[in-house]
């Protein structure tokens, strides 16, 4: 499959992104995640999404090199911890973020956790931003309140072009859909299966595997195709090849408006990711990434 059939968003920066890629979550440095990417790059992605906190950048890096594929014309997003915000910070943090990547730009970084000094740290997002380093900038995680998603749109020269949340099904985020929205931020969603800690639960629904059936895809086929539809960007991860093949043959069928509103009315907000923010302070301060 060529990169040519995967849809783009642009967004509100104007540059183009790949609307699907594969995430990297839970991959391991080395083997796992090195193969794991390589297989999704020559079977038609073009979207990597890593993580300073996954620790598994230098083999996604190394898979990119080793692919052949053109630098631009892979998307590569990574995202920043908690303890590299701040002025005085960001800019050396991004600095060695290309250095475990082996790249001169990245094409999106995002500020993982709203935790620590988001809002001294995005002045030097802007920046980089600006020096051509870094293509788009965003945050992940900033849905656990108006009051911290505002506290950093309110300031931002530079308004995010991209907010990565949970997003499935279950749990379809109608309030941030609007409020993203409202702003022109992309969503991008990440657990858009349900992911581990949902046991398999939404791939399991009847509705997602009648919908399948009748176009020969599986459940998770007809979910990627549903975040599509909607316009969300969408990267599930997984290291088995089956899969990573599976996961992107998602462009030769499109779901009915019937079976869109079908999906739409499973919605309960039900995530899988209920730690409280108190506790997310506490314990994503404490957890730094080695370089």
């Amino acid at each position: 499959m060529s990169d040519k059939n995967i849809p783009v968003i642009e967004l509100n920066n104007g540059v183009k992104m790949p609307q699907f890629g594969i995430g990297t979550y839970m991959l391991a440095e080395g083997d796992e995640a090195y193969n794991s990417v390589l297989t999704a790059l020559k079977n038609g992605y073009r979207h990597i999404d890593t993580a300073h906190a996954y620790r598994n950048e230098r083999s996604v890096g190394k898979a990119i090199k080793d692919s052949g594929i053109a630098r631009e014309k892979i998307w590569v997003t990574s995202k920043l911890w908690p303890n590299e915000y701040g002025e005085g910070k960001t800019l050396k943090a991004i600095d060695r973020m290309l250095g475990r990547l082996g790249l001169e730009y990245v094409d999106l970084v995002y500020f993982h956790q709203p935790v620590g000094d988001y809002l001294g740290g995005w002045k030097e997002m802007e920046k980089a931003l600006e020096s051509g380093k870094v293509r788009a900038i965003g945050i992940s995680n900033f849905d656990v309140s108006d009051e911290i998603f505002d506290s950093l749109i309110n300031v931002a020269k530079i308004k995010p072009q991209a907010m990565q949340i949970e997003c499935h099904p279950y749990a379809q985020r109608t309030y941030w859909q609007k409020r993203l929205k409202e702003h022109n931020i992309c969503l991008e969603s990440w657990f858009p299966l349900g992911g581990r800690e949902s046991k398999g639960e939404i791939l399991k629904d009847s509705v997602l595997n009648e919908i399948g059936k009748a176009h020969g895809k599986t459940a998770a086929q007809v979910i990627i195709r549903w975040h599509i539809q909607e316009g969300f960007s969408v990267i599930p991860g997984t290291s088995n090849p089956d899969y990573i093949k599976e996961n992107i043959d998602v462009f030769d069928f499109e779901l009915s408006d019937e079976e869109m509103n079908k999906i739409r009315n499973l919605n309960k907000e039900k995530r899988y990711f209920n730690m409280p923010y108190e506790d997310q302070v506490k314990w994503f301060s404490q957890y730094n990434p080695q370089d």
